[in-house]
């Protein structure tokens, strides 16, 4: 049974997902990693979800205030272990309602073009591609999405 634990950055099992997915990222980005690791630091977030089935850590995932009613998903990442079994799914919910909570009303993110499982798990879930923001603006191998999470009431 998978099971959602909201964290932060000091997290040990966070910070040795965020590694794995900082490999992947390397192999997958080559010479672009440069570029896109300046963008990955996590010893600012104070909101981030691991998953564990049973005690063991298979995925990850944070959140990040971009704009005050903004926030952003980082470090998205689940094992080849954890993988085929919605974890993936499950953690990008519980930042969606983590971030509602928090009073935003938008989630935005940021994912490469070399990443396809990324860009699919994220259209599954209602995002919808937006003008790159911020620091990807004009980057190439970039795409950003965008959903709103909280409506007025």
């Amino acid at each position: 049974m998978i099971a959602l634990r909201r964290t932060d950055s000091q997290n040990q099992d966070f910070i040795d997902l965020v590694a794995l997915l900082n490999a992947d990222l390397k192999m997958r980005d080559g010479e672009d990693n440069a570029f896109y690791s300046q963008f990955s630091k996590i010893d600012l977030i104070k909101h981030a979800v691991v998953a564990y089935d049973g005690e063991y850590p298979i995925g990850c995932g944070a959140i990040r205030e971009y704009q005050p009613d903004r926030t952003e998903v980082k470090r998205m990442y689940v094992t080849p272990e954890g993988r085929g079994k919605g974890v993936a799914t499950k953690i990008l919910a519980e930042l969606e309602s983590w971030a509602a909570e928090l009073g935003c009303r938008y989630c935005i993110l940021e994912t490469g073009k070399r990443q396809p499982e990324a860009i699919a798990l994220y259209k599954k879930m209602g995002y919808r591609i937006i003008k790159n923001y911020g620091p990807y603006a004009g980057v190439e191998n970039s795409v950003c999405f965008e959903k709103r999470i909280l409506r007025d009431i």
